[in-house]
């Protein structure tokens, strides 16, 4: 098929099984009004379904289409009336999909790509988090980031402010924070909550995996008019120049860093290992990274982050011995 027809094609296979299971025994003359084609086009299109399925491609596995007289009806639909269910990494990916088919030219219906990337996001971002989809989409999180979540779509809904209790990973610290809530976002498979903290005065995103206590309070929620939503198309942490960047030597099994990390420069070593240039905002995150790969990782620059984490692991040894 040429480009042409792929793009025209696509979305209207897609849509016919749908459209079929809810109109069993219609005729194939009005199937063709509704989808704006030929009936010559439209057996075509059917008899094109008819190889379109699972795989194994076996019985049951393929769609099956019944026809009586000029009437048509789905007889196997190959899984296709079931509720879609994603997990977060899952939707994720399919939002990234999404977003990049939309900007590409030549699309024929921008406008369903567009409803298709606002319903996944509003699953994901907003009834997904609660573990309660959209109809036919789910979202799968962990029972405490279900239980987060409930209780910030309830101050979303009722318009009131949070209290929190936070951990926060580079700091090693917990804190408790009074919040205006904005949205709930999945960013790179994770649930967060975009907030006005008004201990920071800022917007601050909150992992909903690190809220260790949320309450709904009675006050109401009120960003101030100029905050801003924020930007999370490159991902949760957004590096700045400014920021200070550390040079680390990977081992293979801790290869994996580069991959989940935003690294800006990255360069294979002897004996499978990666030298990376990796930045970041506050240096006590990165002297935990380092420590908690137990070895896998060594600061090569600065010299004073390499010396902090020298400092902070014969604390933790000294540690160790005094209380054996």
């Amino acid at each position: 098929m040429s480009a042409g027809s792929v793009t025209e094609r696509l979305p209207r296979l897609l849509s016919l099984v749908p459209y079929l299971l809810a109109r069993p025994g219609v005729y194939v003359s009005e199937v063709a009004a509704d989808f704006g084609v030929t009936e010559r086009q439209l057996r075509r299109d059917l008899e094109l379904l008819w190889m379109c399925g699972l795989p194994g491609y076996g019985p049951g596995d393929l769609v099956d289409l019944s026809f009586a007289g000029d009437t048509v009806t789905v007889t196997e639909d190959a899984g296709m009336r079931r509720p879609l269910r994603l997990t977060t990494a899952e939707a994720t990916a399919l939002l990234v999909a999404l977003r990049t088919l939309g900007e590409q030219p030549g699309v024929v219906d921008t406008g369903a790509v567009r409803r298709a990337t606002a319903k996944i996001e509003r699953a994901v971002g907003d009834a997904g988090l609660s573990g309660v989809g959209l109809p036919g989409v789910a979202v799968d999180l962990s029972r405490e980031e279900q239980t987060t979540s409930a209780a910030v779509r309830q101050a979303l809904e009722d318009g009131r402010a949070l209290r929190i209790v936070y951990y926060t990973a580079g700091r090693d610290a917990v804190s408790q924070r009074v919040v205006d809530p904005m949205r709930l976002l999945i960013v790179e498979g994770r649930g967060y909550l975009e907030a006005w903290c008004r201990r920071a005065e800022g917007v601050r995103l909150f992992r909903l995996d690190r809220v260790e206590d949320v309450t709904v309070l009675d006050e109401p929620a009120e960003p101030p008019p100029d905050a801003e939503p924020s930007d999370v198309s490159g991902g949760a942490f957004r590096a700045r120049p400014d920021h200070p960047a550390a040079v680390l030597l990977l081992e293979p099994d801790a290869l994996w860093v580069s991959e989940y990390y935003p690294v800006e420069e990255a360069e294979e070593v002897d004996g499978g290992r990666l030298r990376v240039v990796l930045r970041y905002a506050d240096p006590a995150w990165l002297v935990r990274l380092v420590l908690g790969l137990g070895g896998g990782a060594r600061v090569l620059d600065p010299p004073e982050l390499a010396a902090a984490v020298v400092q902070r692991a014969r604390e933790a040894l000294a540690g160790d011995g005094t209380e054996n």
